[in-house]
């Protein structure tokens, strides 16, 4: 059964940064999940009005679907993961059957909101960053990745983004079980990658008894 460990954090907070440290410390026994890519298909709708939903709304997510998958992550079987198009809000189809490696990162705005989803991790990270830090993170990057104005980031970010992480995502900063600052040094990541080596170990010799 793999080991799931959950990175959590505001948009721009720095949990793509983190993860993918992480991931590099600990290959090749590690995978990564995107609660990103779980967002609803919005190909139904014309596109303005594609545009207009409230993407940091954790209902954005096709929960149903993560859940099936992370079911199945968790059972060590075969899984489909979706793939999110952020230019045109759409479904952009599923990558190949993937058997979960021993280790995986999921790294999402919303992973500890509720009982049945944070009860999956056995280790859960939250990334704090204060809003002039994430603002400034999440403009460079819809701008150079998702072709976005900067005037709509600026707007996106102050009538969605923020009030959305007061609501729903800071709260899950007291259900983590480490919280990390936006500054986060290469020590810090060398330690938190032994803890999971650790977890690992655990989990390998628990398996073995069975």
């Amino acid at each position: 059964m793999p080991v799931l460990v959950a990175i959590v954090g505001g948009s721009g907070a720095g949990k793509t940064w983190l993860a993918d440290r992480l991931e590099a410390a600990l290959s090749p026994w590690c995978g990564r999940v995107l609660l990103d890519d779980f967002y609803r298909d919005l190909s139904a709708l014309p596109a303005g009005r594609r545009a207009r939903v409230n993407f940091d709304h954790p209902r954005a997510i096709d929960w149903a679907l993560f859940r099936q998958v992370l079911e199945a992550i968790r059972g060590g079987r075969p899984v489909r993961l979706p793939r999110y198009d952020f230019v045109r809000h759409v479904r952009a189809g599923y990558r190949k059957a993937w058997r979960p490696p021993p280790l995986v990162l999921v790294d999402g705005l919303w992973l500890l909101r509720t009982p049945a989803v944070r009860r999956a991790f056995a280790l859960r990270l939250y990334v704090d960053a204060p809003a002039a830090v994430r603002r400034e993170r999440r403009l460079e990057r819809d701008r150079t990745e998702r072709g976005r104005s900067c005037a709509s980031i600026r707007r996106q970010f102050r009538e969605h983004v923020q009030p959305m992480h007061a609501r729903f995502v800071e709260p899950q900063r007291s259900r983590a079980d480490r919280v990390l600052g936006p500054r986060i040094r290469a020590s810090q990541v060398a330690a938190l990658a032994r803890h999971i080596r650790g977890l690992l170990s655990r989990g390998s010799r628990q398996r073995g008894r069975h």
